[in-house]
């Protein structure tokens, strides 16, 4: 196996190894790309409990990965936040600390913990948002004949709203949502001038990745919003965007996509009504 040196490097290894990975390999790979500033800043037995896996299996993922230990691996998470991000890291941590003791009885610090969620998650999204592909999101939906959304479970709050907004700036929209069991129907409905929106979290939706490698397979063309690059449908977008979503519980924070979502939505509204 190749010497991983940085964070890009880590991420290539991760993807072509994949197929590879056992059930808790996996848990723990999506674990540390959707939480790498928690990865970066605790031990291993505080990340081992954030993931839900005994801390050696922590360890015996990092040597599989070719690293000495588990403190090599760290590395590479702290080498991402060299320079400015280093701030950044310690704001975090005083955010985000305190998650495990929330007490749901008492509303008002269940409300702090949400807002602290979505101060957290804003602040990543901007740190690490790919703008060529922000870029390319907006320039495929503006140039769409049409565009099907694609979003289940606790992605279709958000993919309603898209489905909405695009048609509210004037681009025609669907949102397939297999009412009356035809998803087959809807996705038929696409045509060759068309767009997919595919929206999908971890735990992924499995009527969402279906649908989505059926459209891929047709040679639809496909803009997908994920958590990681390890997720079932990254590869699969012409343009793929990432948001790592708070976690609180069975909970997670949906605010940083539906800033996303906004932002792109607005973006090709303002560009329609120039043409």
């Amino acid at each position: 196996m190749a010497k991983i040196d940085d964070y890009a490097g880590l991420i290539t290894i991760l993807k072509e190894r994949k197929p590879l990975l056992g059930k808790r390999q996996q848990q723990i790979a999506q674990f540390f790309m959707n939480n790498p500033e928690d990865v970066a800043i605790y031990n291993i037995v505080e990340i081992a409990k954030q993931a839900g896996v005994h801390p050696s299996a922590i360890s015996r993922f990092a040597k599989e990965l070719g690293f000495a230990g588990f403190n090599d691996l760290q590395n590479v998470f702290r080498q991402r936040l060299v320079g400015p991000k280093m701030t950044y890291v310690d704001r975090m941590r005083a955010l985000t600390e305190g998650p495990a003791d929330l007490n749901l009885q008492e509303p008002s610090d269940v409300f702090d913990t949400f807002v602290g969620a979505a101060m957290d998650t804003l602040l990543r999204l901007k740190e690490d948002v790919d703008r060529v592909a922000l870029q390319g999101f907006v320039d495929v939906l503006l140039a769409a004949e049409a565009v099907h959304v694609v979003a289940a479970r606790g992605a279709f709050g958000v993919g309603a709203y898209c489905y909405y907004s695009l048609s509210r700036v004037g681009k025609r929209a669907h949102l397939i949502d297999n009412q009356g069991s035809m998803r087959e129907q809807q996705l038929a409905a696409a045509g060759e001038g068309d767009v997919l929106l595919v929206l999908t979290f971890d735990d992924y939706t499995a009527e969402t990745i279906e649908l989505a490698k059926a459209a891929s397979k047709l040679k639809k063309t496909l803009l997908v919003i994920t958590d990681n690059e390890l997720s079932p449908v990254a590869s699969l977008g012409k343009h793929t965007l990432y948001v790592k979503e708070a976690r609180l519980g069975h909970f997670r924070s949906q605010v940083p996509v539906m800033v996303l979502c906004q932002s792109i939505i607005v973006s090709v509204g303002r560009l329609i009504s120039r043409a």
